[in-house]
């Protein structure tokens, strides 16, 4: 089965799985950094370990908000091709 990246995109409703699938795991890279940060600020006002070190948890932060932004990206530019592609069908 090819990747959705392998062929071009020909209409609208090929896109928006696309869209779905990203915008899901962008979010959920967003939601587990920000719990990986707070865990950080827990362990490090607590001092204490919670499983790792408050520095780990900073830096598995860093990771899965680094991670996500290809997905963050992805998504960016489908909604732009869309929003070209209904501009365009608007002026003619």
């Amino acid at each position: 089965m090819p990747y959705h990246w392998e062929k071009p995109v020909k209409d609208r409703e090929e896109l928006r799985p696309i869209i779905r699938s990203m915008g899901l795991g962008g979010h959920i890279s967003w939601v587990l950094g920000v719990i990986f940060t707070v865990l950080g600020i827990i362990a490090g006002a607590a001092n204490v370990t919670l499983g790792l070190t408050s520095v780990s948890w900073f830096l598995l932060a860093i990771v899965t908000l680094v991670v996500g932004m290809p997905m963050w990206f992805t998504l960016l530019w489908a909604r732009h091709l869309l929003g070209i592609e209904g501009k365009s069908k608007k002026e003619e």
